[in-house]
């Protein structure tokens, strides 16, 4: 890439070696330095005993102590890595100590007494991508690895870091580049230069049917955001009813461990707990809420105050009725008047919202519990039966679930090209914009001049996900949100 970028005012543009801690140190069998840059081969073997370092060959492992001032530091295997054959593309080196907080720790200051410096957050694979090893896409699509909470948000990013939106988006934009050099040509040549038969036909923008395929194949891009999003951000799925209509137990089952305390006291819990948890693939954040009645206890009150705030907020209410005792006037003034819904209510349960696929739906998914000792009536058709004792019906409630936030789609639909950060959503949008501005133009035989302009917009946007086209503060920002150590 190097000739196309300008990193003379970048903080992290230097080839100076590096190290940082891969693994967190703590009370396990190794943790993992990692280490990169010009020379680095170099500063390491001079804490390193005996010196095999500078003669290893690539892929090569070596055994030996880290030393300093004569003092065994730790005893450690060195993976050797050489340019241009490692994930930077430097001379690179991944060093296994012994686990514990201590010894990596001592190994680190061994390192930055050699000549290395703590690594920038995401300054490895900055440099993977600065040396061309990957492109933005794939950059990104790691550290969406490192934060994936689910399977399927996995398989998500993996699939970026395979290709997949990269090839989409250089496809999309190879077409593009062909209207683009098409109207080009028209305007740099006469009409009996390029074929035109009459005015009309050159007035008119070439290869529109190409550019009408592109627009369409940016628009589902755009559109892969909404669940993408959700998939790495998770949502918020909040467990609320009376007191003692068994939302502990159920919040429990969910789970499946025992989290919440469960007794027969209304009022038991006093403040909500929360937990991560993966609903058909999704990342959910369930919380369990104090029951929802008037108090004069004060402690009972400030948790059913903060639950009442918790439902404003909530991705998903599960509003359980207790069905040993049946649908209260309390319940029913509940549901009836949404209550949870907020301002992010949408009973569709679609979000139409440009910049909101945080918030999929926002519903009240009914629940009656306890069936098992107390069968729901036929007039509750609309509720999902279960029993968080038996486990009855917790499929049930998955599945509406997951129903809620992504409609009919399924976690296990085949993954194909979609955008993975709110950098290439917002990038993606801008490229479809000008598009149809183009479109649009050319619609009513606007002169090709001011067409041209457009299609080269959307060109470069489309070279800005990729890296193509960047600048040093846009990938300082977007690097410094990295881990350090990736």
């Amino acid at each position: 890439m190097g000739d196309n970028h300008n990193y003379s005012d970048f903080s992290y543009n230097d080839d100076s070696p590096i190290a940082a801690f891969a693994t967190i140190p703590g009370s396990s069998a190794l943790t993992l330095i990692r280490c990169s840059g010009k020379g680095a081969i170099e500063a390491a073997s001079s804490v390193f005993a005996p010196d095999k370092l500078t003669g290893a060959p690539a892929n090569y492992v070596v055994h030996g102590w880290i030393v300093k001032a004569g003092e065994k530091i730790d005893e450690v295997l060195v993976s050797v890595f050489r340019s241009p054959k490692s994930y930077t593309g430097e001379d690179s080196l991944d060093i296994s100590c012994h686990g514990g907080a201590s010894a990596g720790k001592a190994v680190m200051d061994a390192l930055k007494s050699s000549g290395f410096r703590d690594a920038l957050p995401g300054e490895f694979t900055f440099r993977a991508f600065v040396n061309g090893k990957l492109d933005l896409t794939k950059a990104e699509s790691v550290m969406e690895l490192v934060s994936a909470k689910t399977d399927t948000s996995r398989r998500h990013a993996v699939s970026r870091l395979s290709g997949s939106l990269q090839t989409e988006i250089e496809e999309i934009k190879k077409s593009l580049v062909q209207v683009l050099s098409g109207a080009e040509i028209y305007l740099d040549y006469s009409e009996d230069e390029v074929g035109a038969d009459t005015d009309e036909d050159a007035g008119k923008l070439p290869y529109r049917d190409i550019a009408l395929e592109a627009l369409e194949r940016l628009k589902k891009l755009s559109d892969s955001w909404r669940i993408e999003r959700i998939y790495q951000e998770g949502v918020t799925v909040v467990i609320a009813g009376r007191p003692n209509a068994g939302k502990s137990s159920l919040f429990n089952a969910l789970l499946k461990e025992d989290r919440s305390i469960v007794t027969e006291i209304p009022g038991t819990t006093r403040d909500w707990i929360e937990a991560w948890v993966s609903i058909e693939g999704i990342p959910v954040r369930l919380v369990d809420t104090a029951g929802l009645r008037d108090s004069a206890e004060t402690v009972e009150k400030i948790g059913v105050d903060r639950s009442r705030k918790l439902l404003q907020e909530a991705d998903i209410v599960l509003y359980l009725i207790d069905g040993a005792q049946g649908i209260t006037g309390e319940d029913k003034d509940f549901i009836d008047s949404g209550a949870g819904s907020g301002s992010k209510a949408d009973n569709s349960g679609v979000n139409n919202g440009a910049d909101s696929a945080h918030e999929p739906c926002n519903r009240q998914l009914l629940i009656w519990n306890k069936a098992d000792i107390a069968p729901a009536p036929s007039s509750t058709q609309s509720f999902i039966s279960v029993s968080a004792k038996t486990g009855e019906g917790l499929a049930q409630i998955n599945t509406a679930i997951s129903s809620a936030i992504q409609g009919q789609a399924s976690s296990d639909t085949p993954i194909t090209a979609a955008v993975g950060t709110k950098r290439q959503k917002t990038l993606v949008d801008a490229a479809c914009s000008a598009l149809e501005e183009a479109l649009s133009l050319a619609q009513r035989n606007e002169p090709l001049d001011l067409i041209a302009p457009l299609l080269r917009e959307a060109v470069n946007s489309l070279g800005e996900i990729t890296g193509e086209v960047s600048t040093a503060d846009i990938l300082e920002e977007m690097f410094s949100r990295f881990c350090v150590g990736k």
